[in-house]
């Protein structure tokens, strides 16, 4: 590991000064520490805000749910608020990394973590997101967990949160606090597909501080959930998974938002899938018929084309999960 100095902040003041002196944001630490010792990240000053007043669940005025950066992702799960609003996000952090992880790493952490891609990691590859122009590893190596979804030329690794694409099919937004005051983004604008710039991974301005997800009001009743798929139920980032809320009246579907995790590059929305299902009376052949179109545009390696397939039949359990229960 490389010296570094620390600094401890109490206010979001504090924290801002020290961001706009090119210091690293640390909260868990869950992600950030491991890349600083395995040589993948090298900052040269933490800016410790883990004291910082981010750490509410409130509703809004509108009916919709604001959970603040700090929050711990077992407090969230386990929070009364979160769990009768939107359970799809209590089912994302309990079935995302150990519980001793989960009781340290925060919302808006998790939100910017990097990828688990083992060539990202390796400091001996190539990796373009490491090291800009260096090229990926992963394109001709073993690619079995990477991106079918949002991939290019530059890069095919996978978003590992799973929370996120609980968020992504919310539609959520992120709340940032900067040198030049407070914005919010939405989700799908924050996290960004690779492109030709894969080192570039959210769009947050230097300085900008994380401060809040907020998950718009959705119609009720809603039913949503989370179901991923992963090589053993055990601590493991998903090779795909799917999160479905559903809102149906008069036995006729209203609402309907989905989204893959595992397969992308960011959290990946399925709008076609959604498309499908609005205007439907729910169905076995309508669960089957929606989730053909959830691999829309994909483009396998050479390892990972069981994705297609995985992707599919997952959201379908997904779709007839939440679409049939009372």
């Amino acid at each position: 590991m490389h010296p570094f100095s620390y600094v401890k902040v109490s206010d979001v003041a504090g924290a801002l000064a020290a961001g706009r002196r090119g210091g690293r944001y640390l909260a868990g630490g869950t992600t950030l520490v491991d890349l600083m010792r395995e040589g993948v990240e090298r900052p040269s000053t933490l800016v410790d805000i883990s004291a910082l007043p981010l750490r509410e669940v409130s509703a809004t005025a509108r009916g919709g749910l604001r959970i603040g950066a700090l929050v711990r992702m077992a407090e969230a799960a386990a929070h009364p608020k979160v769990r009768a609003t939107f359970p799809v996000i209590s089912q994302a952090l309990e079935l995302s990394a150990s519980a001793q992880l989960r009781n340290m790493a925060t919302v808006g952490g998790n939100l910017m973590q990097r990828t688990r891609c083992t060539y990202f990691r390796d400091v001996t590859a190539a990796c373009n997101k490491r090291e800009p122009g260096s090229g990926c590893a992963a394109l001709g190596g073993f690619n079995r967990t990477h991106a079918i979804l949002g991939a290019s030329d530059h890069c095919v690794a996978t978003h590992p949160s799973d929370v996120a694409v609980a968020f992504a099919a919310l539609e959520a937004s992120v709340h940032l606090q900067g040198p030049d005051g407070q914005r919010s983004v939405a989700l799908a604008d924050f996290l960004l597909p690779p492109g030709g710039t894969p080192q570039r991974e959210q769009a947050v301005r230097p300085g900008e501080l994380v401060t809040a997800v907020e998950i718009p009001a959705l119609p009720r009743p809603l039913g949503s959930g989370y179901l991923k798929v992963a090589d053993r139920q055990s601590y493991q980032f998903a090779l795909t998974s799917a999160a479905v809320a559903l809102h149906v009246r008069d036995g006729v579907i209203r609402e309907a938002k989905v989204a893959a995790g595992g397969v992308g590059t960011v959290p990946w929305k399925l709008p076609a899938v959604e498309r499908r299902l609005i205007g439907e009376r729910p169905s076995e052949a309508l669960w089957a018929e929606a989730a053909e179109q959830a691999a829309d545009g994909a483009r396998p390696l050479k390892h990972n084309t069981f994705k297609i397939e995985l992707l599919k039949r997952t959201v379908e359990r997904q779709l007839r999960i939440v679409g049939n229960a009372p």
